[in-house]
């Protein structure tokens, strides 16, 4: 009896990757529309004859500036992770992976102090509600992102071959910068 050869071996199917991709759509679409809405209201309110931002309210530029910063070194970082991995250096991986995580809590920091030096109640009208439901959404997201990089180290410090997982991590932080460029010119810049 003769026996045929075996097939090829399937394509690599991409699964975190395409879904990574799905995920960073959805966020710019999530966050394109809460800006879309913060320029809608801010557009009546100044139609109006009204003052969008309300009087004694200071936003704090240089913590805002600061944060646009940091995402230059949070995307190195995830790339550096990401460069390392494929030359099968798992102690800079790994180290990357953390430094991305030590950039996005001093974020998170920078924004918590935005919160602290404005000093605004959430219902004393509109610009504090759509202030803190921007901010607040991108804050949950970079929430996300923190435990996307800790997941992502915790799998390469076991050893794990997995790139697919660090260009998925890279994709996340890439399009979390652009999200946040966005952000800043929206709501920092024009107020």
């Amino acid at each position: 009896m003769y026996a045929l050869a075996p097939g090829p071996a399937p394509a690599p199917r991409r699964q975190t990757l395409v879904g990574m991709a799905f995920a960073t759509v959805a966020i710019v679409m999530l966050m394109g529309g809460m800006l879309s809405l913060w320029l809608l209201k801010r557009t009546e309110a100044l139609d109006a004859g009204e003052s969008w931002l309300p009087s004694g309210v200071i936003i704090p530029e240089v913590p805002s500036n600061i944060i646009l910063m940091a995402f230059v070194g949070v995307c190195v970082f995830a790339q550096w992770a990401l460069w390392s991995a494929k030359r099968d250096d798992r102690g800079h991986t790994v180290f990357a992976l953390g430094a991305t995580v030590v950039v996005a809590l001093l974020i998170i920091n920078a924004q918590a102090y935005i919160y602290s030096e404005m000093s605004l109640g959430i219902g004393s009208g509109i610009y504090p509600a759509m202030f803190y439901a921007v901010t607040g959404v991108f804050m949950a997201l970079m929430v996300v992102g923190i435990l996307f990089s800790a997941v992502a180290a915790f799998r390469c410090s076991g050893g794990r071959k997995d790139y697919e997982i660090l260009a998925a991590h890279a994709m996340y932080w890439y399009t979390m910068a652009a999200v946040f460029t966005a952000l800043w010119f929206v709501v920092y810049v024009t107020k």
